[in-house]
């Protein structure tokens, strides 16, 4: 693992980290609210270890640069408060950030082919919205709060899309659910999948309030599948 400095379109500069092991399509993953701490870092290593090479973005950086909390109780109030002052940045400045990171992932010589976008709770609403503002080969949403209040990007997303939800979830309700099912309905290479059972955050294993290791060994073979699918026709 090693760190990038990727060029903002501001002309300022943030972290990256990059998880190799050898050459490959590219994935760009994006944080919870915790920052870029140890569950990143595992799937990074995790994806890297399928033949990906995988690009960590310090996604707070405006805020506070490499942030990386404890997956606790204690850390989730920290966290949502750097949710709040990331809230305030006008998001169409994040998203280019992370345009930007996706365009340095392309440009990294360990990768070769097709790049997608994936991330996990804040990161799954912003795969979403970096999916609708530039071109990925595909992207990977797990329970991206606030997509719901976003469907009118999805006519710009020309890529294959994976929503992963849980269908117990207190931070997105089902009508929020079935309404980005509707959206993308009759989308060819698109798939919302639930598990039903399941809270928020149920594939981070570093988190024992959310972890739910039935719905992530449920889930996570779904997206195995669907990224050799799309990234490696």
């Amino acid at each position: 693992m090693r760190i990038e400095h990727v060029t903002a379109p501001t002309g300022e500069h943030f972290d990256a980290h990059v998880t190799a092991e050898g050459t490959g399509p590219g994935i760009l993953l994006l944080q919870e609210i915790y920052g870029v701490g140890e569950f990143l870092l595992e799937r990074a290593r995790t994806l890297a270890g399928l033949g990906y090479v995988v690009l960590v973005p310090d996604v707070f950086w405006r805020v506070e640069r490499n942030v990386s909390l404890a997956h606790d109780e204690a850390s989730l109030q920290v966290a949502f408060g750097y949710m709040g002052r990331f809230s305030e940045i006008p998001g169409e400045v994040t998203t280019a950030d992370l345009v930007a990171a996706l365009g340095h992932l392309r440009s990294l010589p360990e990768v070769v082919g097709k790049v997608a976008v994936m991330g996990y709770c804040l990161g799954g609403r912003l795969a979403y919205e970096v999916a609708a503002a530039s071109d990925p080969d595909a992207c990977v949403s797990y329970y991206g709060s606030g997509i719901a209040s976003e469907l009118d990007l999805a006519e710009r997303i020309d890529c294959p899309v994976l929503f992963h939800f849980g269908g117990s979830d207190p931070y997105i309700s089902r009508e929020e659910i079935d309404a980005v099912r509707a959206a993308f309905a009759g989308r060819p290479g698109t798939e919302v999948v639930v598990q039903e059972h399941a809270g928020h955050a149920f594939e981070n294993s570093f988190a024992p309030m959310f972890s739910d290791p039935q719905a992530a060994a449920k889930s996570w073979p779904v997206t195995v599948a669907f990224l050799e699918r799309t990234l490696r026709p």
